[in-house]
């Protein structure tokens, strides 16, 4: 019979739904049943994409044994931490305290009162090597929980909530960061750089797109050419491995490797997001084509294979799926021999394909966990094409033709085989980091498609994603949306207005940006250490109320809201917005300053309050052809500390949003851009070059 989870909306949730576990939900009715059986609880927390949670799943809370012990000595209760961040942030941080890492599936031991007092990642069924197995640490922990020994894991979990508690007192602010700060952040990524793979550090290695997009700002403030060297060869190489899907497009979480070659294959929509706006923005700064081909294939990517029917996005697809076999394997969909190459392709072009994806009979990698080859091969390139096109006595334009021809048959012939599990839910912030990229792209790129798949998602977020009181909410599945929104959600989803508006300048963005912005700071600023909480203000009360500062995986909702708030006092006027930007800033500068890589997403934010941002206003006709050629300057010019308004001629929208552009107007009848910076403002002009021209001074000096 299913267990409780059966009646969830989560996608993870429900791939539990059939364990012999008795899992609960998160929520009173769990809490309630530990007390009233005196039970401790055993809390898991994963997501559906997680490799590691799928081989937990299968190892221990499908056998009978396990379950047994957990239904017996623990409340088990379930959480999909793509549904609740919140508390998700907490036990993270607990594991991390207690281990020193963490990771998912997360296993935490918690008191009725949900302090814990245990934590580790996965762990196996039974023992093996240096690791704790659930067949002895269940029974052992029911032991200890039903003896006089109950009272050390008691005061255990009240010295770890006590110093999750003085964690959060100890965030307070101390002086403004200034730009040393954004200096030594670059410099420690210099050190940790791998100049012969692009990325930081070893393996794994983490794409973090976000370090990209700081270090192009760390260049266009001080023109150090190594920051941009940094972000080119990582572009390049993140490109050329199998990091990205070769034959689907898309870009894979993370590399098991240091060369990019071996990817962890789940898909997230949040990783798309990210890596769309790094190669715009590098398109941006240096011009280089192949960097705008690469956003536009992972739009072609999610556009594809991530689009919800209502206009939303889906949240991720998993790394596992069916082997020939019929057995659940990691990579199973991507990978490919040789032989399956010489049967869908002709002799000629699989030659080619074999040779410049650098495929071996035997398989180009080793199994993980055997050590063994397969005779499987992830498609990566070791080179650039026009280097492999040069090796070859062929032109680069050739080559990609051939590939190209070559990689629409496989992707055909790859849509036959089991694909891997889809992630159904919409998440609003995921959504609106999504929007955030689409909007940038089809600005800066010219593209239409783009636009309208920004304009229609960001309309499915506002239509759908409210309560009744006009509250916004973090999931959506199956036409029902739900769960109170995070910080994160405000966050992206302002973000993603913000890029609407610069993209269509249809006011209904920009309003809709600044109505969230200001809910935000009524319901999670605060107001005594500066930032912005992780819960709203009348949000689940939990052990504690978390606050992030540090970006992982994705910029931290406060390191968002640093930038929104900057661009949004641009956009309006409104000094308030700068005042709050500024006492972020010393809250979160404090934590930077202990790890500066670790907050790259803030200093890109910082970046900006301490460079020279700038207003630029055209005014004139929407679609007009002079007012095109005005913002075609501004779309390919890369320009990390502009806003750029439109102010049409005899409309109120706009000034009411933002009232200092009501005296600019067309020149003689001609759409004109202002240049504004430091409080003043340049001569209007009329000519795109006159405007190229300004731009490019200014950023001289």
């Amino acid at each position: 019979m299913p267990n409780r989870l059966a009646d969830e909306q989560s996608p993870y949730l429900r791939q539990h739904k059939d364990n012999p576990v008795d899992w609960h939900p998160w929520g009173e009715k769990a809490f309630s049943k530990a007390h009233d059986e005196d039970k401790p609880i055993f809390l898991s927390i994963g997501y559906s994409t997680c490799h590691w949670c799928h081989v937990m799943e299968r190892e221990s809370f499908e056998d009978d044994d396990v379950a047994t012990l957990l239904n017996d000595g623990f409340v088990p209760i379930k959480v999909d931490r793509e549904e609740r961040p919140d508390v998700d942030s907490i036990y993270m941080d607990v594991c991390q305290m207690m281990r020193g890492q963490g990771g998912w599936p997360l296993t935490v031991l918690l008191t009725p009162d949900r302090k814990p007092f245990f934590a580790a990642t996965y762990l196996p069924k039974e023992g093996r090597f240096q690791q704790t197995g659930l067949m002895d640490l269940l029974p052992r922990v029911k032991q200890l929980w039903n003896s006089d020994d109950r009272a050390k894991l008691l005061d255990d979990a009240e010295q770890v909530t006590d110093r999750l508690q003085r964690i959060g007192e100890d965030q307070t602010g101390g002086d403004a960061p200034g730009p040393s700060l954004l200096d030594e952040a670059a410099r420690q990524l210099a050190q940790q750089f791998d100049r012969t793979h692009g990325g930081f550090g070893s393996a794994p290695k983490f794409p973090a797109p976000h370090n990209l997009l700081f270090l192009l700002r760390h260049w266009h403030r001080t023109g150090e050419q190594r920051a941009l060297d940094m972000v080119t060869t990582t572009l390049d190489r993140m490109r050329w491995g199998g990091l990205f899907d070769q034959v689907g497009y898309g870009v894979h979480r993370y590399s098991t490797d240091q060369r990019w070659k071996l990817p962890h294959f789940e898909k997230m929509l949040y990783d798309q997001a990210m890596h769309v706006l790094a190669y715009t923005e590098a398109y941006q700064a240096t011009g280089t084509d192949r960097y705008e081909r690469t956003a536009r294939e992972v739009l072609t990517y999610v556009l594809r294979d991530l689009r919800a029917p209502n206009g939303g996005f889906f949240s991720a697809e998993d790394a596992d799926s069916l082997n020939e076999e019929g057995e659940m394997e990691e990579g199973a969909f991507y990978v490919w021999s040789i032989e399956d190459i010489r049967e869908h392709l002709e002799p000629a072009l699989a030659d080619l394909v074999i040779e410049v994806y650098n495929m071996a009979p035997e398989g180009n990698y080793q199994e993980e966990r055997s050590g063994e080859r397969t005779g499987k091969n992830v498609l990566h390139r070791e080179q650039s094409l026009a280097a492999a096109a040069e090796q070859r006595g062929m032109d680069e334009e050739t080559l990609r033709d051939r590939l190209d021809t070559a990689r629409e048959v496989l992707l055909n012939a790859r849509e036959d085989r089991p694909r891997p599990g889809l992630d159904d839910k919409v998440l609003t912030d995921w959504n609106g980091l999504m929007v955030a990229a689409l909007a940038k792209a089809a600005r800066v790129f010219d593209e239409d498609a783009f636009e309208t798949a920004a304009v229609q998602t960001g309309h499915f977020v506002l239509d759908t994603m409210h309560d009744t009181e006009g509250r916004l909410l973090h999931r959506y599945r199956e036409g029902d949306a739900g769960i109170q929104a995070t910080l994160d959600d405000y966050a992206f989803l302002t973000w993603g207005l913000l890029e609407l508006y610069e993209t269509t300048f249809d006011t209904e963005w920009l309003r809709a940006a600044i109505g969230h912005m200001e809910t935000a700071l009524e319901r999670f600023w605060d107001s005594e250490g500066g930032g912005f909480y992780l819960t709203p203000d009348d949000g689940e009360a939990l052990i504690v109320r978390p606050k992030e500062a540090n970006d992982g995986a994705l910029p931290s909702g406060n390191s968002v809201q640093l930038m929104n708030l900057l661009r949004l006092a641009r956009f309006t006027g409104r000094t308030e917005f700068e005042e709050r930007a500024a006492a972020l800033s010393r809250w979160a500068g404090a934590n930077a300053r202990r790890r500066p890589t670790g907050f790259t997403a803030l200093l890109s934010g910082l970046h900006w309050a301490l460079g020279r941002p700038r207003e630029v206003v055209v005014a004139g006709e929407g679609g007009a052809a002079d007012t095109d050629a005005l913002l075609r300057v501004l779309h390919n010019c890369y320009t990390p500390t502009t806003v750029t308004l439109h102010r049409p001629p005899g409309s109120a929208d706009i000034t009411g949003l933002a009232p200092f552009v009501e005296p600019q107007t067309p020149i003689d009848g001609e759409a004109a851009a202002y240049v504004c910076q430091d409080f003043q403002c340049e001569a209007p002009v009329t000519d795109p070059e006159a405007l190229r021209a300004q731009l490019q001074a200014r950023d001289d000096n």
